[in-house]
């Protein structure tokens, strides 16, 4: 049986414009899992498991509210509150696994797929480096190619950047490859743009292995990574902010943008 869950290796790159320019970029892969395969993947492979230690995990409770309880009753409800039209259709999460029991997502993105095999709505879900969770729901509409969002910043990430910013989404749903970008603006303009992307992999044991020699401890350098460019960011004297807050509720609502949005975000 062909499986629609996957690989995704390639590049994150961040660009920051203002006041100072810094820029990086690292490679990195990601997991597609479509939710009702994550069982049937675990049983092929062995060194990917489901809630329980291995080479690679996905954990439940990693996401949503972090309770474990089941993932797609939270989506549901996520869709819900947002007014957003979902018939229970396939539900597909692009996140980094656990990686010999260690993980840190700064976004993963769930894609939300009408019966009728449509893009209804994506979830993107925030972690920042200070324990906390928010995440942003947007309608779809059914978009095939690139799909276009706005939502207005309400989660606190980098003590770099403050809330009174707006963020522009620009995604290319997961195929033979998938991106997603996100420029940040604030009353100056565009101060950052960050761009994910990748070209798909079977997930099988092999290359699995393959992505452990070639990518070793991915999720532990995530996190030592972000905390070197904060360094960097100090030195270079960038403004501070001091952490809000967190918002009073788990999801903030984004909108589409009805424009067309035509070509690839690969580079």
């Amino acid at each position: 049986m062909s499986l629609r869950s996957a690989l995704y290796v390639g590049r994150v790159r961040h660009h920051r414009f203002r006041p100072k320019p810094h820029a990086l970029a690292y490679r990195v892969f990601w997991m597609l899992l479509d939710l009702d395969e994550i069982d049937t993947l675990a049983a092929r492979n062995r060194f990917f498991s489901r809630n329980r230690f291995n080479l690679y995990c996905f954990r439940d409770a990693d996401y949503g509210d972090r309770s474990g309880r089941p993932l797609r009753g939270q989506v549901e409800e996520a869709l819900a509150k947002a007014g957003i039209d979902w018939d229970g259709g396939p539900l597909r999460l692009l996140t980094m696994p656990r990686i010999l029991g260690y993980a840190f997502n700064p976004l993963s993105t769930w894609f939300c797929y009408g019966r009728d095999g449509a893009l209804r709505a994506t979830i993107y879900e925030v972690h920042n480096t200070f324990g906390e969770i928010h995440s942003y729901v947007a309608p779809a509409g059914g978009e095939p190619n690139l799909v276009r969002q706005e939502a207005e910043k309400r989660f606190h990430v980098s003590p770099f950047m403050g809330l009174s910013m707006r963020y522009a989404f620009r995604v290319e749903p997961p195929a033979e490859r998938m991106a997603i970008s996100i420029d940040g603006h604030d009353g100056e303009g565009r101060l950052i743009s960050a761009t994910m992307s990748g070209t798909r992999r079977p997930i099988d044991d092999r290359t699995l292995l393959r992505l452990l020699a070639s990518h070793p401890l991915l999720t532990l350098k995530v996190t030592a990574a972000i905390h070197w460019h904060a360094l960097r960011l100090l030195a270079k004297r960038i403004p501070w902010w001091n952490h809000p807050a967190p918002p009073e509720t788990p999801f903030s609502p984004a909108h589409l943008v009805t424009s067309p949005a035509k070509g690839s975000l690969q580079p």
